[in-house]
């Protein structure tokens, strides 16, 4: 089992000591991975299911988070937990990310992207919400083309996004395409992972049941698409106090990595979550 931690802005805030000392730590424990969180803008009013969002909640920007991260670590792999794809538009979205990947060594393998559920931060972008899911799509085709093409160039023409002969560089550092985890909870996320995914990072309150059903979904779905649905990373969220006995029920329904969020924004305290984290499951 991969166990990652994730950083949330609007939880532990922006300051750049405080992101510094939370990579530095968790890389220290030997944790795999750091992800980070994304909203593009909020909205008095604004709610994900029954859970408003207070419209001052510091969310910075995951990728230059994340490039700050690059620079304070040297093995920590770097994650979204989500990038909301619809509202990036995907050709300055693959230079941003492989410009990431080349800074810090090959460390931005752990994209995750989501496609939104608020409809006014769609607005915002200037994206209609009813078709963030097909742009999704198109979004993760045209990163793959970009990525992986020469100096030749590429073309594309789809609903939302057209271009002839573009060239993309720098490439992301031995390989030809970024992994890309889908996030969400929906039928339709599910799918999207099993046609289109790297990995599968599911959210939302869901039962037990419903999460088994999900993740049969992801598998069928890239089945019936020609590909190994074992290639297919299952990654779910955790807690700090989690015990062993967890974790193993986890790895028996496929999960393959872990992602906790410290309870406390206090540093010493964090640490100390941290820590016995990692001696609880031997990461260091």
């Amino acid at each position: 089992m991969k166990f990652g931690i994730s950083y949330s802005t609007p939880f532990f805030g922006a300051d750049p000591d405080t992101i510094a000392g939370f990579a530095l730590d968790a890389e220290e424990c030997g944790f795999e991975s750091l992800y980070l969180p994304e909203h593009v803008a909020l909205y008095p009013g604004a709610k994900i299911g029954p859970m408003e969002l207070p419209p001052t909640l510091p969310y910075a920007d995951p990728l230059e988070c994340l490039s700050f991260v690059a620079a304070v670590t040297s093995r920590i792999l770097l994650g979204t937990g989500v990038l909301l794809l619809p509202y990036h538009h995907p050709v300055v979205l693959a230079k941003r990310l492989a410009t990431v990947d080349v800074l810090s060594g090959g460390r931005m393998r752990l994209l995750t992207v989501g496609v939104g559920a608020l409809p006014g931060e769609a607005r915002a972008a200037g994206v209609d919400f009813a078709t963030r899911g097909r742009r999704a799509d198109e979004a993760i085709d045209v990163l793959r083309l970009l990525w992986a093409g020469g100096e030749e160039g590429v073309g594309f023409d789809g609903e939302f996004f057209s271009f002839e002969a573009v060239c993309s560089f720098p490439k992301p550092v031995g390989v030809r395409e970024l992994p890309i985890h889908i996030g969400g909870s929906s039928a339709a996320a599910a799918r999207r992972a099993g046609r289109r995914g790297d990995g599968y990072f599911p959210g939302g309150m869901l039962t037990p049941d419903e999460r088994r059903r999900q993740f049969e979904l992801v598998r069928t779905t890239a089945s019936e698409a020609g590909r190994d649905p074992d290639d297919i990373e299952y990654t779910r969220w955790g807690s700090a106090d989690m015990s062993t006995e967890d974790v193993e029920a986890l790895a028996r329904q496929g999960v393959t990595r872990i992602v906790i969020t410290p309870s406390t924004p206090e540093p010493a305290r964090r640490r100390a979550e941290m820590a016995a984290v990692a001696e609880r499951f031997g990461l260091s």
